[in-house]
């Protein structure tokens, strides 16, 4: 584990709220010279702190007005490969995100459709029918806060 001082959280929070800022820009927020921030940056991306930059897409832009958080629970575990049910669900476009997790379920999926209808379609079609799928929750999203996370909340610092 790399140490960060508080440079490096800047650094991190800023690069949060937006991934494209040069390195130019985050020294002059943090107070550093361009080449010291993009040490800085550099620094962090070889430390694994910085696992890669994102762009953002709105969903809604895209058409795509329902997500829908779907708790997957498999019917035959041991006979279905895990692998092969991940494999085949991010093999799904609408699914945005697989999580393999413990608890009620095997598997949390965040899900995008255009409406109800469409989810209905990507639900009955493409998710139930991958082998090894029993039983399936749903909770369609209402709304979402962004929150900034850990660095941003000025929560406790993980020991050095």
């Amino acid at each position: 584990m790399i140490a960060l001082d508080d440079t490096d959280r800047a650094i991190l929070r800023l690069l949060q709220a937006d991934a494209t800022l040069s390195a130019g820009a985050i020294g002059r927020e943090v107070g550093l010279s361009q080449p010291a921030a993009w040490r800085r940056v550099s620094r962090l991306q070889e430390a694994g702190v910085l696992a890669g930059r994102r762009v953002e897409l709105d969903l809604d832009a895209l058409g795509f007005g329902v997500t829908v958080f779907l708790g997957v629970k498999l019917a035959t575990k041991g006979r279905v490969s895990l692998t092969d049910f991940e494999r085949a669900i991010t093999a799904i476009p609408e699914v945005q995100s697989v999580h393999h997790v413990l608890g009620l379920y095997d598997y949390r999926l965040r899900v995008v459709a255009r409406d109800i209808s469409d989810f209905e379609r990507i639900l009955r079609r493409r998710i139930m029918t991958l082998p090894g799928v029993g039983e399936v929750e749903a909770n369609v999203l209402l709304s979402e806060e962004r929150r900034p996370g850990p660095l941003g909340t000025g929560a406790a610092r993980p020991p050095a």
